[in-house]
């Protein structure tokens, strides 16, 4: 009896020895995986950002060699960066800008420039019209932000169009006065102007000419209010 006792005793060590060894197996498993698992996503993670920072040097190598501008910021104040024009002229570019865009996405693409150029009367063709685009397009890509639509002006009056360019036809066709002397290339023109009258006088000048001629247009609408209000108590009577 004492025997089969032992004997029953020791199986059941066997089995709990046994028992654990596969739970102990069972986490180091677990564990293996777990471990495999974190060198994995450790390793896309670096790969990744390697491939970020491969990018980035190959952009500042290209800044660097002239192949490639660095890239702009999206809000800019045309006021100060386009000082030879007037708040007026940049207005006017401006409305220009927005019929144009017609996807109303802040940009002018090669199907809306090609649409502006038959409306003002010179129609390009598709390499023409992605050359127009090349010449002032500084993030390379492939449409015109407002910044860029502006130094198109900026280039015409400034001279550094050539005479066969179709965006000096643009700059010509779009009955925005930015000048004739400055179209037909004198840079001396705007140089003139500028120390004629500062950029800081000027801007507030324009800035009061406004205010004044909104001023006007109220006194007109109040003018015309009295004067209706007079109209119809003299037919009430």
């Amino acid at each position: 009896m004492a025997s089969q006792e032992l004997a029953q005793k020791l199986q059941r060590r066997l089995q709990l020895e046994e028992s654990g060894a596969a739970v102990e197996d069972e986490t180091e498993a677990v564990k293996g995986a777990v471990a495999a698992g974190e060198n994995e996503e450790r390793s896309c993670l670096t790969a990744s950002a390697g491939a970020e920072l491969s990018a980035k040097l190959c952009r500042r190598q290209d800044i660097n060699e002239g192949a490639a501008q660095p890239r702009r910021a999206a809000v800019f104040n045309p006021y100060t960066e386009f000082k030879e024009f007037s708040r007026r002229q940049i207005k006017d570019m401006e409305r220009m800008f927005r019929l144009y865009d017609s996807g109303r996405d802040g940009y002018i693409d090669l199907m809306e420039l090609k649409l502006m150029m038959e409306k003002l009367g010179a129609p390009q063709t598709h390499l023409g019209l992605k050359n127009m685009i090349k010449e002032v397009d500084e993030d390379f890509d492939g449409k015109l932000s407002f910044r860029e639509f502006l130094l198109i002006f900026h280039k015409a009056a400034a001279g550094e169009l050539e005479e066969d360019s179709g965006l000096l036809t643009l700059a010509k066709l779009s009955e925005i006065d930015v000048s004739i002397e400055g179209v037909k290339g004198a840079k001396n023109f705007f140089e003139a102007k500028a120390q004629a009258l500062s950029s800081a006088s000027k801007f507030e000048a324009e800035i009061k000419a406004e205010q004044d001629e909104r001023k006007r247009e109220e006194e007109e609408r109040k003018h015309r209010r009295a004067a209706f209000r007079e109209l119809k108590s003299a037919f009430s009577q």
